[in-house]
């Protein structure tokens, strides 16, 4: 394979798998108010006030992990990209890169799913019923994202 095919493969293979990683949780994000997640979190589970107030502090409690999170995929990416520019081709520092990326990937999914069982943990077990439907059917939807 030519070292310019091997460039172009290795920035495309990487943008689709971190876009990839960033809609899972962006689909995920309770404090995204177009989710899924959100919706039924909050319009569909009958939750008491009580549970309001404690989701509501998890989702708080989880937006600023969020952002910092979503800043170092961020930054992984752009480390990415300069070893791309400086290597062309699947050098050291691409294949570094690449796992610093996937690393940071591999941490904002942990994270999301760890706030989504911690949502869930809030929940009665006729309401956890309905919210494990709900993921397992948004997981594989073959629209999802």
């Amino acid at each position: 394979m030519g070292g310019a095919l091997r460039y172009v493969l290795v920035a495309v293979v990487s943008a689709a798998v971190a876009l990839a990683a960033s809609h899972f949780a962006r689909g995920f994000m309770p404090m995204h108010h177009g989710s899924e997640l959100h919706q039924l979190m909050h319009d569909r589970l009958d939750l008491s006030a009580q549970q309001k107030q404690q989701i509501d502090r998890l989702e708080a409690d989880f937006a600023g992990k969020r952002r910092a999170l979503d800043e170092r995929l961020r930054a992984s990416n752009a480390d990415l990209a300069r070893a791309i520019e400086s290597e062309h081709q699947i050098g050291p520092k691409v294949t570094g890169a690449v796992d610093a990326s996937h690393m940071a990937m591999g941490e904002l999914q942990k994270a999301t799913l760890a706030h989504v069982f911690a949502m869930r943990g809030v929940l009665t077990p006729a309401q956890q019923a309905i919210f494990d439907r709900e993921i397992a059917r948004a997981l594989t939807a073959p629209d999802h994202r």
